[in-house]
């Protein structure tokens, strides 16, 4: 029986906390792979970015929601593959987010875990970050005092996707 105050993992019964454990765990993976990587400092935007666009490959590859430990080794390789550059990565989030909010419907309880998921994506689509345009031509469009070339403004998903990619990589 669960006392007032304590959560659960289970299904949510009347007045009881479900945690999302499962984007939570998502969560979790991305941020030590990026962080592995020291690719950026982690109070950045673009570890942000990173660390949500892992997250969401992580938590919307895992089909069965029983990723643990062990398993974490061997879904690299099917991360790799799913953020390569050549992937229509945002199609296939648009894809499973709808694949995993049907499945919460036919369970019927909450789903706290796609609410998060949600959230991440919505951020990721919606937010613009500033970074290099790897489409200039090189020394073409650099003004007088500047070194580090061009920039535009950027979906933070694009600048996430690689970094997250990058950071499977280094691990």
């Amino acid at each position: 029986m669960l006392h007032r105050g304590q959560e659960s993992t289970d299904g949510a019964g009347e007045g009881e906390l479900t945690v999302p454990m499962a984007w939570l765990y998502a969560e979790y993976i991305a941020d030590e792979l990026l962080r592995s990587g020291d690719l950026m400092p982690p109070t950045s935007f673009e570890f942000r970015a990173g660390r949500d666009a892992l997250a969401l490959t992580i938590y919307l590859s895992d089909t069965d929601r029983e990723l643990s430990g062990i398993q974490v080794v061997s879904q690299l390789e099917n991360w790799l593959s799913l953020t390569a550059y050549d992937q229509p990565w945002q199609d296939w989030v648009d894809e499973r987010m709808a694949a995993v909010a049907a499945e919460a419907l036919a369970a019927g309880g909450p789903a706290p875990d796609l609410e998060l998921a949600r959230a991440a994506w919505r951020w990721l689509e919606e937010t613009e970050l500033l970074a290099p345009d790897l489409n200039a031509v090189p020394g073409g469009g650099a003004a007088g005092g500047e070194e580090e070339g061009p920039e535009v403004w950027t979906p933070a998903w694009q600048l996430g996707l690689p970094l997250g990619h990058l950071a499977i990589h280094l691990f």
